[in-house]
């Protein structure tokens, strides 16, 4: 009888898992379509970077397969007519919206608020974002790339990096043992890359870059108030290998010189230090610091989820500044110009990121404003298209994969109806995304955002940010 049993339990299990994997080859049979995009102009951000006029593309399963050969017999055909195709962008500095349980009150209890994956990553997706490197993350944001690993959720590629500070973050590193420990940690914890943080002491912070070179991780970040008055050189150390914004270096210095911009570029051209200007944080608390009015009249404010809408305008660290802050915030930024100048100049590599999720910063969206402030900095559109394409790419060591249109590559692809060579806001102008090989047309982009659009106003009055500090007092 026991025997019976085990044989009809494992047939129950045979069964079982017969029918998901004919569900999953069902599934992958639908995700893993050909397609064959005609007669468009390939812009494949190569080195030599040489336009290919009305090419043929074909994306068969998830790669691309060829640049004009033969089209398959069961190819979909994409009428690529006119129109232009780039890779997919990467905003190198994002802050993506995760579950957490930050106020545990006893074993168990769930996150705080919940958001829904898919509406996190729709925005990055409606923009042409198929890449992103979150600066902050958390196990949490694990999940979220397995969810679209697994093609529950359509979203970017996530590149993660832990953060180690002296204070404000987690892990908190004080001594230089502390900080070795924390890389080894997140080493462990499969976090690929390190973000040293503003707290750390000068020990600790050569510590952790020290370290994180040994464990072959390499090293983003902010440059530690430690270094303050003291000479450039020294935050300028070895595998320190990208400034996580140009404020990082404006906050050294009260010389705000195109001389003291191009000694910092020669530093890091030294050093083989990257930079991620990140032009559209510091334009934007200057906007916020006048009025709130410019983040409800951000393009994508409707998207934002309603918590994070609320704190935007409630809770707002920059709204109500004096005039002679904002006065400080405007030289900064011209600041910030100088130094993409400089870096330009000394032939520093910039990549494009934009502290997406901080406040006034919309996710994707983000990124058009980002390549456009470049441009205006004095990059042209082609160089401002490659720091959020190759460039990043590069950085992250992915570049075999992604960041260029070639053969064999991820078919991570924007179809643009303009051209972006001759008008970087062209970037805007989305016909369709590619999405690891899955197409994703302007129709379908619209009804997704439709979907966010349409869960946010319905659960607008559910989120009040000061109604929630104000519960976690009691």
């Amino acid at each position: 009888m026991k025997f019976l049993k085990l044989l009809m339990l494992l047939a129950v299990i045979s069964f079982n898992l017969n029918a998901q994997t004919n569900s999953n080859l069902k599934s992958n049979q639908q995700e893993n379509t050909t397609y064959a995009i005609k007669n468009v102009n390939v812009i494949p951000m190569t080195k030599e970077n040489k336009v290919i006029e009305n090419a043929t593309v074909v994306i068969k399963e998830n790669k691309i397969f060829t640049i004009n050969g033969s089209i398959p017999e069961n190819a979909t055909i994409i009428d690529g007519t006119d129109k232009w195709l780039i890779p997919g962008l990467i905003d190198m500095h994002i802050h993506t919206l995760a579950d957490g349980s930050p106020f545990v009150i006893y074993p168990t209890k769930g996150p705080l608020v919940s958001y829904n994956t898919q509406y996190n990553m729709t925005l990055y997706i409606a923009n042409g974002v198929t890449t992103v490197f979150d600066l902050g993350a958390r196990t949490e944001h694990f999940g979220q790339r397995n969810e679209i690993i697994r093609g529950d959720v359509i979203g970017p590629r996530m590149a993660l990096a832990k953060v180690i500070g002296g204070k404000k973050s987690n892990p908190i590193a004080k001594n230089p043992s502390d900080g070795r420990n924390a890389v080894r940690f997140a080493k462990e914890e499969g976090y690929e890359f390190i973000k040293v943080y503003t707290w750390l002491n000068e020990e600790t912070f050569k510590a952790v870059i020290d370290e994180a070179e040994k464990q072959n991780m390499k090293v983003v970040g902010h440059i530690p108030v430690a270094f303050e008055g003291k000479p450039a050189k020294d935050f300028f150390v070895p595998h320190f290998g990208l400034i996580a914004h140009a404020e990082e270096l404006s906050k050294q210095t009260d010389d705000f010189s195109y001389e003291k911009a191009q000694e910092f570029a020669s530093l890091a051209k030294e050093n083989d230090t990257w930079l991620i200007p990140n032009l559209t944080n510091m334009l934007s608390i200057s906007q916020q610091a006048k009025s709130l009015q410019s983040i409800e009249n951000l393009q994508g404010f409707k998207y934002v989820h309603p918590l994070m809408q609320s704190k935007w305008l409630t809770s707002n660290g920059y709204y109500g500044a004096s005039e002679k802050l904002i006065e400080y915030y405007n030289k900064l930024y011209d600041f910030h110009i100088l130094i993409v100048k400089a870096f330009k100049e000394a032939g520093v590599p910039m990549v494009a990121g934009t502290d997406a999720g901080i406040s006034g910063i919309i996710w994707g969206f983000s990124l058009h404003d980002e390549l456009k402030l470049l441009v205006e900095a004095g990059l042209t559109n082609e160089e401002a298209l490659t720091s959020a394409t190759r460039l990043g790419a590069q950085w992250l060591e992915i570049d075999d994969k992604l960041g260029t249109i070639e053969t064999g590559k991820f078919a991570d692809l924007v179809l643009l109806e303009e051209n972006p060579l001759n008008n970087i806001s062209n970037t805007r102008k989305i016909s369709g995304v590619f999405v690891n090989g899955k197409w994703i047309d302007r129709s379908k982009i619209d009804i997704m955002l439709l979907d966010v659009e349409k869960w946010n106003n319905a659960n607008k009055e559910k989120f009040d940010w000061i109604e929630l500090l104000n519960s976690l007092k009691n």
